[in-house]
């Protein structure tokens, strides 16, 4: 038996905190969370079902999409386009916005995601993941367009990921501090194991793809630098290097046990701000990482803070523990100095 609380107890709790709270939002989590289940039950059974492989296809940024990628993109939507709570949505795999379709009732919501982020692992049967973010849909807007989602993370009204891996986990954040619920695949329900999830000040762990090293700025080179020189440097203390090329890998790891994680502004394509989107990855994550204690900057602004000037913004991530991030920042400070 099971002594944990459900997810869907959690949720009704929390919107028992808002004496106006229609259920809405409570219905749209539950929504999101079937979603997930479908996603890790495709993920889980992977070539047994043959969704594994290249679909042949390139989504709107140019990169090529996977047949998961798609498939979970459609579970999404259909999982949330006739329920009634939201306005619209949009995709990283998607051009264009999602609206409603008009045989559907529509609310006062809009969801944004990444369906599985990561995909790239997919083949090798490592950790992947879905992000979230919900935001409210302006006042009388009934049809809402790109424009209505152009919000800075700070106006989100919830932020999460999934994380596909040697168990199901759901983590998220309504701005109340972060939880996390593991799917107990028996009876099908998330059950809260991780609660108040809080990131360690400090750390001796890094997260950069450093095949990119020759292209980054002066700030993060000085920072990697210290950090590989060890004991033997400025530090004065060893540090250990991860890598899984899943956002939503690196930035679970850093909930559980500390680190920071970087995929910073550098001139290997110049049109190009940075590698992750603002509205699908960037603000979730941040949402939930300053929740639980620790910070996230481009390494000149609090990502949080942007107004986006398009869906598809793309825009430098450094994120974790507290003092590593403060210290990362201080190097870009310099040099603006």
């Amino acid at each position: 038996m099971h002594t944990g609380e459900f997810l869907s107890q959690f949720i009704m709790e929390e919107q028992r905190r808002f004496k106006d709270a229609s259920g809405d939002f409570s219905g749209l989590l539950n929504d999101i969370c079937t979603a997930c289940k479908v996603i890790s039950n495709g993920v889980n059974k992977g070539a047994l079902i043959g969704v594994l492989g290249s679909a042949e296809t390139e989504n709107v940024q140019g990169e090529t999409q996977k047949k998961l990628d798609i498939l979970s993109n459609e579970v999404f939507l259909q999982c949330n386009e006739w329920t009634g709570h939201l306005g619209a949505m949009a995709s990283e795999e998607m051009d264009d916005i999602y609206p409603i379709p008009d045989q559907y009732p529509r609310g006062k919501y809009l969801l944004v995601f990444d369906p599985l982020d990561g995909s790239s692992n997919i083949d090798v049967n490592i950790s992947v993941g879905t992000i979230f973010s919900i935001l409210r849909c302006p006042d009388h807007i009934k049809e809402p367009t790109a424009k209505d989602f152009l919000l800075p993370g700070t106006k989100q009204v919830c932020g999460g990921y999934a994380l596909y891996g040697p168990s199901t986990m759901l983590v998220l954040t309504t701005g109340n501090g972060v939880n996390g619920f593991t799917l107990d695949q028996n009876i099908g329900e998330f059950v809260l194991t991780h609660a108040n999830m809080m990131i360690p000040e400090d750390t001796q762990e890094f997260a950069i793809n450093a095949s990119n090293m020759r292209f980054w700025e002066a700030p993060v080179n000085r920072y990697i630098d210290e950090c590989l020189a060890g004991t033997t440097g400025v530090r004065d203390k060893n540090f250990n290097m991860r890598w899984v090329a899943s956002m939503v890998a690196e930035v679970h790891r850093i909930l559980v046990r500390g680190g920071i994680f970087m995929y910073p502004k550098d001139n290997k394509d110049p049109t190009k701000a940075g590698k992750l989107r603002l509205l699908y990855e960037a603000n979730p994550m941040s949402f939930i990482v300053e929740q639980a204690g620790g910070i996230s900057s481009t390494g000149r602004e609090r990502i949080m803070d942007i107004v986006p000037d398009g869906l598809h913004q793309r825009v430098p991530v450094i994120l974790g523990s507290k003092n590593e991030v403060d210290r990362v920042v201080s190097y870009h400070d310099d040099v603006k100095g």
